[in-house]
């Protein structure tokens, strides 16, 4: 029995270990990298960086760096590390310009949206923000976040919407009304000639759209 079961454990080693190297010697050093900060495997991270490895790589398919694939992955040991790499570049942008900060927002990181900002992240940028974000999946704690630090609140995407159109459209009434405290622009148009108002009867947000429509009449009386 003592042969049989030695004999199996070499057959074991000689048959999947030459398999297990194979595996991971087939992933390219980049694929390999990836998926360390995938699964926060920050002991690779840190060997590919002493090592003089791009701590900025980006994967293929959609161009998020390490640092954006250890917020979607939420993979927090890599992302503290990456965070306080001297070379990190924290706007670096994916193949459809998120940053990492607008993942964090999208995906209602508020502490990861935080952390961000106190490491040096920029808040605008041309197009899509991470205030469109925030106002698209209705995070009001991240919007006031954002807001606090000078995040333009008028901001437009590619075809001219803002936040609070996004806001009216989602029917998140207290955002709305956030955003025109701090001074949303309500008459603002987007490329198809819509205001948030327009945006909030479109979704059948009528407590949303009465109150816009109320407050864009009180001003238009305002300005006669």
């Amino acid at each position: 029995m003592r042969y049989l079961s030695f004999f199996t454990v070499w057959i074991s080693l000689l048959l999947f270990a030459p398999m297990s190297w194979a595996q991971s010697s087939s992933f390219s050093v980049a694929e390999q990298i990836i998926r360390a900060a995938r699964f926060d495997d920050v002991s690779a991270i840190k060997k590919h960086a002493e090592q003089q490895g791009d701590i900025n790589l980006a994967e293929t398919d959609r161009g998020e760096t390490l640092l954006m694939i250890s917020v979607r992955e939420n993979s927090q040991r890599v992302f503290e590390y990456l965070l306080q790499h001297p070379k990190i570049q924290l706007d670096q942008r994916a193949k459809n310009g998120d940053t990492a900060i607008m993942l964090a927002a999208y995906l209602e990181q508020k502490d990861t949206v935080q952390r961000l900002i106190d490491a040096g992240a920029q808040v605008n940028q041309q197009g899509w923000t991470a205030l469109h974000y925030a106002a698209v999946v209705g995070n009001l704690d991240i919007v006031e976040l954002l807001i606090a630090h000078y995040a333009y609140i008028d901001a437009e995407t590619p075809n001219k919407t803002t936040p609070i159109m996004l806001a009216a459209r989602r029917g998140e009434m207290s955002m709305v009304r956030f955003l025109i405290a701090e001074g949303a622009d309500i008459s603002l148009k987007n490329m198809l000639g819509w205001t948030a108002y327009d945006f909030a009867v479109e979704s059948e947000r009528r407590e949303i759209a009465a109150m816009l429509k109320e407050l864009m009449q009180a001003r238009a009386t305002e300005r006669k």
